[in-house]
């Protein structure tokens, strides 16, 4: 017997505000609701460990050559913008440091989530609407499998868990991009830069940053599946089902940034 997650409210031609502010916090509401039936799913046995497997593979090993580029652009970048700064105080001493920070605590994080809901996000989100599209998952749930747990639960997952480490990889290569540039036009030794990137950063730069990243892989794998899961019929849908995964994912990824940011000030 086919399960109904949600059913999404009827779009109408002309709105006004307050419908408008209404579908907003239905919309709320079903995501709420979806990510409830997640955590249900998620520890209620069979347990897909082949499925998560390889969806990790997918968004581990599919983003890394992405991920690993733009991070060595972002710290080239930002060695390079940060360097007339500190010229005109006469601190280009400070440049290691600074890099540090900023790619670790915020930059890293931020960038890479954000690439991760571009390409990550629309993918699930196209590849969940096609199915629904073709009535794949229909079939699915006829037949008396379970879409839910092998779709939903194992890409979130996937993304929970890989996209932290995709953000490690990236803050490690930026960090090299960095290196590189602190040399286009001073000498520095590389024992010096590790040296003065640890000065900079401690154990509560690195935790909170690790931490962050894994509620956006959360928010990114489940806007993503919620949106193609929930998508409507016909190949408009798979378009929109892609898109509104960037858009919600990208605007989510802000959000739980902000409030990380506001957090971890308590405690500096």
């Amino acid at each position: 017997m086919r399960t109904i997650i949600h059913q999404r409210p009827a779009k109408v031609a002309d709105k006004n505000s307050s419908t408008m502010l209404k579908d907003f916090f239905i919309e709320v509401g079903l995501i709420t609701t979806f990510a409830g039936h997640f955590f249900k799913e998620l520890f209620k046995p069979p347990f897909e460990f082949k499925e998560t497997f390889k969806q990790c593979f997918m968004v581990g090993n599919k983003s890394l050559l992405l991920v690993g580029l733009s991070g060595f652009i972002m710290g080239i970048v930002l060695t390079i913008q940060s360097r007339p700064g500190l010229e005109l105080m006469g601190a280009t001493s400070w440049l290691p440091g600074m890099d540090a920070q900023g790619i670790v605590r915020e930059m890293g994080p931020a960038i890479t989530c954000l690439i991760c809901a571009g390409k990550v996000g629309s993918g699930i989100g196209a590849e969940l609407a096609s199915m629904r599209v073709s009535e794949q998952i229909d079939a699915m749930e006829v037949s008396g499998t379970k879409p839910f747990k092998y779709l939903v639960v194992t890409r979130v997952v996937a993304t929970t868990l890989m996209i932290p480490l995709l953000v490690i990889v990236s803050d490690f290569i930026s960090l090299i991009g960095a290196f590189f540039a602190c040399n286009l036009k001073d000498s520095v030794s590389m024992p010096l830069f590790i040296s003065e990137v640890f000065a900079s950063i401690g154990f509560l730069d690195l935790f909170s940053a690790t931490i962050k990243t894994v509620f956006f892989g959360f928010a990114i794998g489940l806007i993503g599946c919620y949106e193609g899961y929930n998508s409507s019929k016909g190949t408009e849908g798979v378009g929109k089902a892609a898109n509104s995964a960037v858009v919600i994912g990208s605007l989510l990824v802000f959000i739980l940034d902000m409030i990380a940011v506001q957090i971890t000030s308590f405690f500096q």
